[in-house]
């Protein structure tokens, strides 16, 4: 049994709803136990309240001891000025213990990202998290281009070959459209399928 984690942040839903879709893809993999869980809120609830966070969402909350039980870990990483948000980077930070116990090397390492824009910082916010987890000896699972959608120009879309994004809209108006969930699915089929194959060849 292959289990995997999506651990995410999300302020105002949209990342939430992109981690309901990579788990829909992960359970779609025989032999695979996926969960999704999120970081700890920073802002101040009072503070939270007046921005209009998203504070009702129904993952519960992750410990840092608790990632070596997982054989792949899926990070949903908002975008806060081209890199990620400080609440994952805070959460992140808490992982000096198993770095230095080598207690996640060799575990699948993929991330989802999301952006108030076309150009807001999708893939340098995936890029600047995957060398979190290269340092923690992870084994990075991307979106490769066999996931057609990727390439689609009919709509505004996200999506990366470096995994799943969405875009928000200034406002936080928008929604991730039903092209980015379809690849946000994939993602999670692919790094459930990648990490079935690894556990298997352990065993």
């Amino acid at each position: 049994m292959a289990k995997v984690l999506i651990l995410y942040y999300s302020s105002y839903g949209h990342i939430e709803k992109m981690a309901q879709a990579v788990k829909k893809g992960c359970d779609a993999v025989a032999g695979t136990e996926c969960v999704i869980k999120r970081v700890p809120e920073l802002v101040p609830e009072d503070v939270a309240k007046k921005s209009h966070f998203k504070l009702d969402q129904a993952a519960p909350i992750a410990k840092v001891d608790e990632l070596p039980d997982y054989d792949a870990i899926i990070l949903g990483v908002p975008t806060r000025y081209g890199r990620m948000s400080s609440q994952m980077a805070n959460f992140l930070d808490q992982t000096g213990g198993l770095w230095a116990q080598d207690k996640l090397v060799g575990k699948v390492g993929s991330v989802f990202s999301s952006t108030a824009s076309q150009h807001g910082g999708q893939e340098t916010t995936i890029i600047s998290t995957i060398v979190n987890l290269l340092h923690l000896g992870m084994t990075i699972v991307g979106m490769p281009y066999t996931e057609k959608r990727l390439v689609t120009l009919d709509e505004v879309s996200g999506g990366t070959p470096y995994g799943a994004t969405t875009i928000a809209g200034g406002d936080g108006s928008r929604m991730p459209s039903e092209n980015e969930l379809a690849i946000a699915t994939s993602q999670g089929k692919h790094v459930a399928e990648v990490t079935s194959a690894l556990v298997a060849g352990r065993q």
